[in-house]
């Protein structure tokens, strides 16, 4: 116990802890509506476009997550738009934008500053090297996802389960799934730097598919799947510091272990 609490005093670990559980918490709550809507894997795709916007803000100088924000905010609203195109279906869409964004950050990369240390972060995940100003950038916009979701829930909960529906009883849709890209996309930038482009999936679906093997009711998933994944973050965190194990690794393996445990409860 006492080595718990010390691993605590550093204040890159204090960092590490509050920006990890807010994120978790983001991307547990999205989680549940993107593999419930079948976008499960917009995260990855995103993740792909996050890369390749901070190679090019690494080559340019710009500040990292000002300037990917925004781009990857856009491409997950240019992904929905594609989505729901007769031409292109959602999976085809996600394989278009990711690929075409990671060979634009790899040629950026390779021409500009090469793999160091920064861009191998955001590749990887290295959440304990987060900067305070990162830090502070990190939780406002990870708390204004959470507030937004809180306020937006009724009407998440209706595009989430019936689309339709929804927009015959005159829901604005179109908004309201937009609002949902954008949150996503906030998450998956925020979610880079602790998880990695190569991992930031994981993150959002398996605490969701955990949640889903034992409730019954879409807020039950939700708060099952937010408690799910914080607990999986933390046991990630502590493994990662004390077997010096890479961070966003730990996380997904410890998902994995609680997504086998609730499957097999699920089947009890």
């Amino acid at each position: 116990m006492t080595e718990f609490i010390h691993m605590f005093s550093y204040h890159f670990m204090q960092r590490a802890l509050i920006v990890g559980v807010l994120v978790s918490l983001c991307a547990a709550l999205l989680g549940v509506s993107l593999v419930l809507k079948r976008y499960s894997m917009i995260g990855d795709g995103l993740s792909h476009v996050g890369f390749g916007a901070l190679a090019i803000a690494s080559a340019l100088g710009f500040a990292p997550l000002a300037f990917t924000v925004p781009v990857v905010v856009v491409a997950a609203i240019l992904l929905l738009r594609l989505s729901r195109s007769s031409r292109v279906h959602g999976d085809a869409a996600i394989a278009i934008i990711s690929s075409s964004a990671l060979a634009i950050g790899v040629i950026t990369v390779s021409l500009t500053t090469g793999m160091n240390t920064e861009v191998s972060s955001y590749m990887f995940g290295s959440i304990l090297s987060l900067s305070r100003s990162d830090a502070i950038l990190s939780v406002v916009l990870s708390l204004a996802v959470l507030v937004l979701f809180i306020l937006f829930y009724p009407r998440i909960f209706a595009v989430t389960f019936d689309e339709t529906f929804s927009r015959a009883t005159g829901t604005k849709t179109e908004l309201y799934n937009t609002l949902l890209a954008v949150l996503t996309a906030v998450t998956v930038v925020l979610g880079m730097r602790m998880m990695g482009a190569l991992l930031i999936s994981s993150l959002i679906i398996f605490p969701a598919l955990s949640a889903m093997r034992v409730c019954k009711s879409f807020k039950a998933v939700v708060l099952c799947s937010a408690a799910i994944s914080v607990m999986c973050f933390l046991v990630g965190i502590t493994a990662s510091y004390f077997l010096e194990t890479p961070t966003g690794a730990s996380i997904v393996v410890a998902d994995l272990c609680a997504f086998a445990l609730f499957a097999l409860i699920g089947r009890r």
